[in-house]
């Protein structure tokens, strides 16, 4: 995937997001495990497995969007279109059967970027907004690529697919939005230098559980 050029303004907060998370994002995004996916080298339960340790993700940072629902910072974040948890379950029905929560576990990995993840979106609003763009941003960005070569190399249509699906939602004008709602955060010079770290923290914590589905699939 290619990225755009940082617009005119390089200093707003949005930008630097993205210039410095720019060598993560390629990292995950040239991943063995999810290029043997959208290649067909692995089987439906590799594709399953991700899809469950989506489930634990976004279970604990949906969790904390009730938690920080009151701050008036973080409120502005928690968008109810975007919300994944449904459309996860609705993939691993379709995956696993209506006994799927039986048949998923977190891996060591997941439990770690989770651990992290409840503790930062839960105590402070710079914490939930880090973690929050690095999941969303994420799956409104590659995560769309990455949907549309799944679901072309397992045959999902809609159907265990629904991860990736974000009906009613105007892409490019909501990642718009929210960068300028990032860029008008009154938030210090220090407050921002934390954002940035938490969100490089997270892609480490996602890369990590891609190498954990990469060593347990390929």
């Amino acid at each position: 995937m290619s990225f755009m050029a940082d617009p005119p303004g390089a200093d707003r907060l949005s930008a630097r997001l993205r210039r410095e998370t720019r060598g993560a994002l390629e990292i995950a995004q040239a991943h063995g495990f999810l290029d043997a996916l959208v290649t067909g080298r692995l089987s439906w339960v590799a594709y399953a497995d991700l899809v469950a340790q989506q489930w634990f993700l976004y279970e604990a940072l949906e969790l904390a969007a009730h938690t920080m629902a009151d701050d008036p910072v973080a409120r502005q974040f928690v968008f109810p279109e975007l919300i994944r948890l449904p459309s996860i379950e609705a993939d691993l029905r379709f995956l696993h059967g209506p006994r799927w929560p039986d048949r998923i576990a977190a891996l060591p990995a997941t439990t770690t970027y989770c651990t992290r993840l409840r503790y930062a979106a839960n105590s402070h609003p710079v914490g939930f907004v880090a973690h929050h763009y690095t999941r969303y941003l994420g799956d409104l960005s590659g995560g769309q690529y990455l949907g549309q070569a799944i679901a072309r190399v397992y045959g999902l249509n809609g159907a265990g697919n629904r991860f990736y699906i974000f009906p009613g939602i105007d892409l490019e004008a909501f990642k718009t939005y929210y960068r300028r709602l990032l860029d008008a955060l009154p938030w210090s010079p220090e407050e921002q230098s934390e954002l940035v770290t938490e969100v490089l923290d997270a892609h480490r914590l996602n890369i990590a559980i891609l190498d954990e589905l990469a060593r347990r699939w390929i």
